[in-house]
């Protein structure tokens, strides 16, 4: 039986101070290799802090926490991260922006010629490698700073609400995209959003925190056949998924009826 990418088991974390904010409370759970996982809850409940924490970036206060079967203490290998900013380096080509995971590895570049070509024609900038970050959209940029996530083969994928800046219409197009990467790359992929219908569209799972301290209220399996179109969001299918996490954040008091 295979170990399962990311193991939970009461997970906890306060941050220290007067005020002594507690983040994520009592979570437990297993992602098994190759799933999508969607992170969803509302603002400040604690999904981004439960994805700093499986990297490696936030010590946890309380409970267990594994990757690959061994217990989280500092950055796990076979980790990439895409947050919401790019955080590209304006002054290094898209070529050189994706390397830069290899030379902090300290592997040598050139042996990534042939994956970093791929990556750039998987996501369509194969024309853009020598071109700089600030002559690329938004949507762009975004997909050069997943093939730098992606340049060394992780087999878990963090994705910290990463097309949270992006217009309504390029959103729709990454949400795309993104799928059509994972279901060629197979990786393990943790991905927070606040977006309902962005939630179920991508994940195999849906995982819904609660507000603060973030607690797993429900675990949802998304039963829907890929590789999805854009248009699934308009099925009953689809529908029906929405509106039961929505009916959840009803009960949360997020959402008030007929609102």
């Amino acid at each position: 039986m295979s170990v399962a990418a990311v193991q939970a088991r009461n997970v906890s974390k306060q941050y220290p101070g007067a005020r002594g904010v507690q983040a994520l409370s009592g979570i437990t759970t297993d992602i098994p290799a190759g799933r999508f996982v969607s992170i969803l809850g509302p603002s400040g409940c604690g999904k981004s802090t439960f994805l700093r924490c499986v990297a490696g970036l936030e010590n946890i206060t309380g409970g267990e926490l594994l990757v690959n079967g061994s217990k989280v203490q500092g950055p796990p290998d076979g980790v990439g991260m895409v947050f919401q900013r790019d955080a590209l380096l304006e002054w290094r080509n898209i070529r050189k922006n994706i390397l830069l995971p290899v030379e902090f590895a300290k592997k040598r570049p050139q042996d990534y010629t042939d994956k970093v070509n791929h990556l750039l024609d998987l996501v369509g900038l194969s024309d853009f490698g020598h071109s700089y970050p600030r002559e690329l959209s938004g949507g762009m940029r975004q997909r050069a700073a997943i093939c730098r996530a992606l340049v060394d083969d992780p087999s878990l994928l963090l994705m910290d609400e990463p097309f949270g800046a992006l217009d309504a219409f390029t959103r729709d197009q990454m949400n795309f995209e993104l799928q059509r990467i994972w279901m060629e790359t197979k990786n393990t992929v943790l991905f927070v959003t606040h977006g309902i219908s962005e939630a179920v569209y991508l994940g195999d799972v849906v995982m819904v925190f609660s507000p603060r301290p973030g607690r797993l209220m429900e675990t949802i399996t998304i039963d829907l056949p890929r590789p999805r179109p854009l248009s699934v969001r308009e099925t009953p299918e689809f529908g029906r998924y929405t509106a039961h996490i929505r009916s959840l954040f009803e009960e949360m008091g997020l959402i008030k009826e007929g609102a």
